[in-house]
């Protein structure tokens, strides 16, 4: 050994490989998915899954409207699914809506987990929002959340034909069947609500807030994250009392 090379002290080693590791891959997990861990990453029993924004479907946005990107959250919700140290999932909306395929997409995925979940709506959960909110095994909603139920839109350029508009009422009709069939709203109802006139100064449709969302059966209940977790505790107890898989 060297005699004039200095040695490192057990004070002065540098930073672990895998401590490096892990921050990086934390600041990663932040910076693309919002989240301060993965699915796998087996720090807690209840993942938390995040919608903001405006969800992003088959075209990009610009960089300054932030989005919820449905290739992002779609793998999440498969490794949710199939990790068996994941006893519960809850989803936290306040979204403007976004592209209804992708809203969808996610909505049918969380619907079809076997996985226990619970959605709650923070600030707002508009539009296409409102598909993913029911599509979770329970939904709260915070007091004084809005969710605005209006018809979809079509953007860009539209052909004048009857088939665009055939077209626009069989994507409609998709997402009030997925709304009717996984809440207690009843369809004359939804179906007003969406194509009221009068409430909204530049749209058709209504806005509910709060306790008006659990009046009209949309959501199950009023609360926050602390009425979230205890709800989840209550399905996975009961999941893992049915010998469920998780």
């Amino acid at each position: 050994m060297d005699p004039f090379k200095p040695t490192l002290t057990s004070e002065a080693q540098p930073e672990a490989p895998n401590e490096a590791q892990a921050q990086q891959a934390a600041l990663q997990s932040i910076k693309q998915l919002g989240q301060t861990g993965t699915a796998d990453d087996g720090a807690s029993p209840y993942h938390c899954l995040t919608i903001i924004g405006q969800i992003e479907g088959h075209m990009v946005l610009p960089p300054r409207n932030k989005t919820t990107k449905y290739e992002h959250v779609i793998p999440q919700l498969v490794a949710i699914e199939q990790n068996p140290k994941i006893k519960g999932l809850l989803i936290v909306l306040n979204t403007v809506g976004g592209d209804i395929e992708a809203g969808l997409a996610i909505a049918e995925m969380i619907k079809s987990m076997k996985t226990p979940t619970v959605s709650l709506v923070l600030g707002g959960g508009h539009s296409i929002g409102a598909p993913i909110a029911v599509a979770a095994d329970y939904s709260l909603i915070a007091e004084t959340a809005t969710m605005t139920i209006h018809p979809i839109r079509l953007t860009g350029l539209v052909i004048g034909v009857p088939q665009t508009y055939e077209y626009l009422d069989k994507m409609q009709e998709r997402v009030i069947q997925f709304i009717v069939q996984n809440s207690r709203i009843k369809l004359e109802v939804l179906r007003e609500m969406m194509f009221r006139t009068g409430e909204l100064v530049r749209d058709v449709g209504t806005v509910l807030v709060g306790e008006e969302a659990v009046r009209v059966g949309l959501i199950d209940g009023v609360g926050g994250v602390a009425e979230a977790i205890e709800r989840l505790h209550q399905l996975c107890g009961a999941a893992q009392g049915e010998g469920g898989p998780h």
